[in-house]
């Protein structure tokens, strides 16, 4: 276990509903720093939300003991076209070198700006530039302050045949949720801290709301 890394403890949930794998594909992976890499890109069958979410197999990840997992929320803004609001696309960056380097699964889960979609997370936007934090301005546009739910990711692991995890996340909510729907996450790995005058009071309302393990300066 790594010097940054938490154990969480396990849970017994009820069975989740069946999912498979439908298909496979080797895709190659280059990125805006000209980084490059391959990953099996997996499409599944039998997912709760009905969504497309997407696994990428990276590194020797057949192999890993337990296999380092990364369960990364899209954000097209962020990951697409390189937006600084949040730190979405450095982590997305950081994430496929490290499960490369040690065997594991990046989670693509289509659930944008916390679960509430594209149109209504840029809404968001525009009220956080009129004073309100990110989980603010979802509550004032009459969502929750975080809608995502990790049951497909819960039930793309079992269909993978993954049951011990890694889990390369700041988020404590990532680990209840996969812990409480069966998952048995070894330890929780935090990412880097990726901060920038555009995105620090983000990455704070993230810390002082929500307890995401990011060690940001005074």
């Amino acid at each position: 276990m790594s010097a940054d890394a938490r154990p969480v403890a396990a849970a017994v949930s009820a069975p989740l509903p069946r999912a498979a794998v439908r298909t496979k594909v080797r895709v190659p992976l280059r990125f805006p720093d000209g980084w490059e890499t391959t990953a099996d890109v997996f499409t599944f069958t039998g997912l709760a939300d009905g969504k497309e979410h997407l696994a990428l197999g990276i590194g020797d990840y057949a192999n890993a003991p337990v296999p380092l997992v990364r369960p990364h929320s899209e954000c097209l803004t962020g990951d697409v076209f390189g937006s600084r609001r949040c730190d979405c696309g450095p982590q997305l960056r950081e994430a496929v070198e490290r499960i490369g380097e040690h065997g594991g699964y990046l989670l693509y889960l289509r659930q944008e700006g916390r679960g509430i979609g594209l149109y209504a997370k840029l809404d968001a936007y525009a009220l956080q530039d009129g004073g309100l934090d990110t989980y603010e301005a979802n509550l004032a546009l009459g969502r929750g302050e975080d809608e995502r739910d990790y049951t497909a990711a819960a039930q793309i692991l079992t269909a993978l045949g993954v049951s011990r995890i890694r889990l390369l996340s700041n988020n404590p909510d990532k680990a209840r949720q996969l812990v409480a729907l069966g998952a048995e996450v070894v330890e929780q790995v935090p990412t880097g801290v990726h901060m920038s005058d555009a995105n620090v009071r983000y990455l704070r309302a993230k810390v002082e709301h929500t307890g995401h393990t990011l060690a940001l300066p005074a």
